[in-house]
C-alpha cells in the first residue's frame, strides 16, 4: 500500500454525508436495517461501494471481505450459555466450541484481529485458526493462549499498539486501548499470560489479557475503527480520524466521559455503529435479542452520540447483513 496519509485522505475526499448500504439497500437509520429500494447508481464523486463488505456477528465480532481476503474481528459464534443473561452466572462454564455454527460461516479467513481474550471475543479463535490457517493478531496473552490450544507459532503475531500492518490493498493499525469496568470498578477475569498455560477449560481460564483497538484502512475504501470494550485511551487515537467507528456499548457508568472522549479522539466519525449490546447467549438470528436493561442503554447511547456528534449517523446493525461504507 502506498505510504499515503490515509487518516485524512478518505475524510477529505468523501462527500459530507457518508454512504451506507446493506446488501445494496439503504440502511442508515438508528434501528436495525430494513429493506428499501435499491440505492441510486453512484456518481463519479461517490466512494466506491460493494468491493468491501462488513457483516456483524454479534458482540464485537465482524467478518470483513476485501476482494478475495477475509478479515475477522473477535469472531465469537458459539454463543454458549454461561448464565450471564439468565443468572446465576457460571464462571466455570465449559468452553464448548460450536463447530456446527462456525463451519457454515467461516469457510475461509486470512486474518483474525483479537481485541482481548475474554471468552466472548477469543473462545472460537483457535478453532478458526486451525480450520482456515488464518494469522491471528493479538496481545501477548492471545499469543500464549493460542499456543496452549496448539495453534502454530507461525500463525500467531503478538502486537501491543502502534504497529501498522500492510496487507497490500488494506492496512491495519493496532491501537493500545482499555477494557471497561463493572459497577465495582473492576475488570472481569483480569490478568495476563506471560507464558504458555495449560489449555483453557472454562470461561474463567480466558482472562482479559490487555485490550487493543484496530483501525482498518482499505485502499479506495473506508477507514474503520473497531473496539471490543467500552473504555478508551483517547491519547492513542490522535490522528486516526476513521470514517466509521464500531463502538462497544457501556454496561456501567464507572468509566467517566466514555463517549465524549472516544468520539472526540476519533474526530467525530461520519458513521457510528453500536456493538456489544445484544444478548450473545442466544442464537445468531434476526432480530437480535436485547435484554431490557441493554435496550435502555442502547437508546441512551444513540441519544448521546446524536448529542455529542450531531453530524454522525448511527447505524444499529443486524446480524450477518452486508454493510458497505
Amino acid at each position: 500500500m502506498p505510504n499515503l496519509d490515509r487518516r485524512r485522505f478518505l475524510r477529505d475526499a468523501a462527500a459530507t454525508t457518508a454512504l451506507v448500504s446493506a446488501g445494496g439497500l439503504a440502511a442508515t437509520s438508528t434501528t436495525p436495517a430494513q429493506a428499501a429500494p435499491p440505492a441510486a447508481a453512484p456518481t463519479p464523486a461517490s466512494r466506491r461501494t460493494g468491493a468491501v463488505s462488513f457483516r456483524w456477528w454479534g458482540t464485537a465480532g465482524w467478518r470483513i471481505d476485501i476482494a478475495d481476503r477475509t478479515v475477522l474481528v473477535d469472531p465469537f459464534l458459539s454463543r454458549i450459555d454461561t448464565g450471564l443473561f439468565t443468572p446465576p452466572f457460571r464462571t466455570d462454564a465449559p468452553l464448548t466450541v460450536r463447530t456446527d455454527v462456525i463451519d457454515p460461516r467461516v469457510e475461509k479467513a486470512t486474518t483474525v484481529l483479537v481485541t482481548h481474550t475474554h471468552w466472548d471475543h477469543f473462545m472460537d479463535v483457535p478453532y478458526i485458526a486451525g480450520r482456515t490457517g488464518a494469522r491471528v493478531f493479538g496481545t501477548l496473552t492471545a499469543y500464549h493462549l493460542g499456543l496452549a490450544y496448539g495453534v502454530p507459532s507461525t500463525q500467531l503475531s503478538a502486537v501491543k499498539g502502534g504497529e501498522v500492518l500492510d496487507f497490500g490493498d488494506h492496512s491495519v493499525e493496532v491501537v493500545g486501548s482499555l477494557h471497561s469496568r463493572n459497577a465495582s470498578y473492576s475488570v472481569a477475569f483480569p490478568g495476563v499470560r506471560v507464558s504458555q498455560p495449560a489449555q483453557p477449560a472454562t470461561i474463567a481460564d480466558l482472562p482479559e489479557g490487555d485490550t487493543l483497538g484496530y483501525l482498518l484502512r482499505v485502499e479506495r475504501g473506508p477507514s474503520v475503527y473497531f473496539t471490543g470494550a467500552s473504555d478508551v485511551a483517547e491519547r492513542n487515537l490522535t490522528g486516526l480520524a476513521p470514517d466509521v467507528a464500531m463502538v462497544a456499548m457501556q454496561n456501567a457508568t464507572t468509566t467517566g466521559d466514555y463517549l465524549p472522549r472516544l468520539l472526540a479522539g476519533l474526530d467525530y466519525p461520519k458513521v457510528v455503529v453500536p456493538v456489544h449490546w445484544d444478548n450473545f447467549e442466544t442464537p445468531l438470528r434476526n432480530p437480535p435479542v436485547v435484554a431490557p436493561a441493554d435496550r435502555d442503554r442502547l437508546d441512551d447511547m444513540i441519544a448521546a452520540v446524536r448529542r455529542i456528534s450531531p453530524r454522525s449517523r448511527v447505524l444499529v446493525p443486524e446480524y450477518e447483513t452486508a454493510y458497505h461504507f
